[in-house]
């Protein structure tokens, strides 16, 4: 996730430290909110599968992350009932809802495409941040493990993501457009109330 070449650029703003540490607090409300977040990552990428069915790599590359993007909700499921807690009523997004309304419509059909697969990459790379974050702070070791092997496999997600994208357009207008988005996205962190009841 930190590499520095020009593909993977990594996010311009890190997570304010603070968020962790409210997190380690709130972790009911962490492990309900990031079950809901490994969902609807598993129906993103069925989406994109069902709307872009007549290219091969797409299906080849997102159909085994669908399989385990929903094994991890399963997973997450199970650290919910190990602690006693029920899975409880999906919450805003507000994160999400905002890299959205900055993302690009209209265009070709590929364009389309690439701008849904930049912000699924988006969403990978900042789960994945705050997965390290809780992996190296958590005091309950059990769950610092779990989150250091999600914190993996969401890095790999990000990077598919990205080297889907250029498969569809010129890597250098993907590269200058996840350049954009890293931007924005850097301004939308910074307008956010820092919460730990969220992954995002």
């Amino acid at each position: 996730m930190e590499a520095k070449d020009k593909f993977t650029l990594g996010l311009e703003l890190p997570t304010d430290p603070r968020w962790v540490d409210i997190a380690g607090k709130n972790i009911q409300d962490i492990l309900i909110d990031h079950a809901y977040c490994e969902q609807k990552a598993a129906s993103s990428c069925i989406s994109l599968i069902v709307l872009y069915p007549e290219q091969q790599k797409l299906v080849d590359m997102l159909t085994p992350i669908v399989a385990e993007e929903w094994s991890h909700f399963e997973r997450v499921l199970d650290e919910l009932k190990k602690r006693g807690y029920s899975l409880g009523r999906q919450r805003k997004d507000e994160y999400v809802e905002k890299l959205y309304a900055v993302s690009r419509k209209g265009g070709s059909r590929n364009q389309q495409l690439v701008e849904k697969l930049l912000m699924n990459a988006l969403i990978e790379a900042r789960s994945c941040e705050r997965f390290k974050m809780l992996w190296k702070q958590l005091p309950d070791q059990s769950l610092a493990l779990f989150y250091y092997e999600l914190m993996v496999s969401e890095a790999g997600h990000y990077r598919n993501f990205l080297q889907l994208a250029k498969e569809f357009l010129p890597e250098d207008v993907v590269v200058e457009r996840w350049r954009e988005l890293l931007e924005q996205e850097a301004e939308i962190m910074r307008s956010l109330e820092v919460r730990g009841d969220r992954i995002h």
